[in-house]
């Protein structure tokens, strides 16, 4: 089975790419990412995942487009609910690269953070995949949380302290007064 993995950051990659390996060696990433600001934290994880992929032997598709502005234009003022729209915007366009370059299925390495809405990222995928007729691939990648976190503080990755989008920086520093 060849599967597309849509690739938020290098650290989140290693145990959902250790687990897929077991299971098929066509594993090939897609880095496309609007959601992460400001730009050079963009950089600063896309360079990361660069180095990784290139030790891994992992080929990464990185987007040639950055459309940060369509990302805040569709979530400025959804609030808690920007998280559906970051999820459907990233699946969807892994999910259309994987019929493009004929994948058997797509999955995501956001199945392995204890902080995402896992159950409403497994929906998105799912529903996107009944949509664009290509499979879904779903695993539960949280059970290797503290093995990919101590094996990507030991490998001197840049480990990033928020989930992405300025809302969520926003949400990880500022405490108001």
């Amino acid at each position: 089975m060849k599967i597309l993995l849509h690739i938020c950051c290098a650290p989140c990659t290693i145990y959902p790419l250790e687990t897929l390996r077991k299971e098929t060696d066509r594993i090939e990433g897609i880095f496309f990412n609007p959601n992460i600001h400001p730009y050079l934290e963009y950089k600063k994880r896309l360079e990361t995942l660069r180095e990784y992929a290139i030790r891994e032997g992992l080929a990464v598709e990185e987007a040639e487009d950055y459309p940060m502005e369509d990302f805040l234009r569709k979530t400025s003022f959804m609030g808690k609910d920007r998280c559906s729209y970051c999820y459907e915007v990233r699946l969807r366009r892994t999910a259309a690269q994987a019929r493009k370059g004929h994948f058997d299925a797509f999955t995501t390495t956001l199945l392995y953070s204890r902080y995402q809405k896992h159950d409403l990222i497994r929906q998105t995928g799912e529903a996107i995949a009944r949509e664009m007729k290509i499979p879904f691939y779903y695993k539960d990648f949280r059970e290797g949380w503290e093995e990919g976190n101590r094996r990507s503080r030991e490998a001197g990755m840049y480990r990033q302290k928020y989930c992405g989008c300025v809302f969520s920086e926003k949400e990880r520093f500022y405490k108001g007064k």
